[in-house]
């Protein structure tokens, strides 16, 4: 009887431990960044690389991929 006694008041007193607990954070889901649009891709007038017109170095209606490919020109 005795030990029954002893179960009960840790039970109680785990169960008030347990209420007393904050709440786990919620279980959303993360919300994803878009991914970037799409770019047209252009070619280098000198070596042929092609790249994003984002990133191109434009010159006299010729896309680059450097400063020195633009200094060289076009092949």
């Amino acid at each position: 009887m005795k030990y029954l006694i002893v179960l009960a008041v840790i039970a109680v007193v785990y169960a008030l431990w347990r209420s007393q607990r904050p709440a786990p954070p919620s279980q959303r889901p993360a919300v994803r960044p878009r991914p970037a649009a799409p770019q047209d891709m252009v070619r280098c007038a000198h070596c042929g690389v092609h790249l994003p017109r984002g990133e191109a170095l434009q010159q006299g209606g010729h896309s680059y991929c450097c400063r020195e490919h633009q200094d060289l020109g076009p092949n």
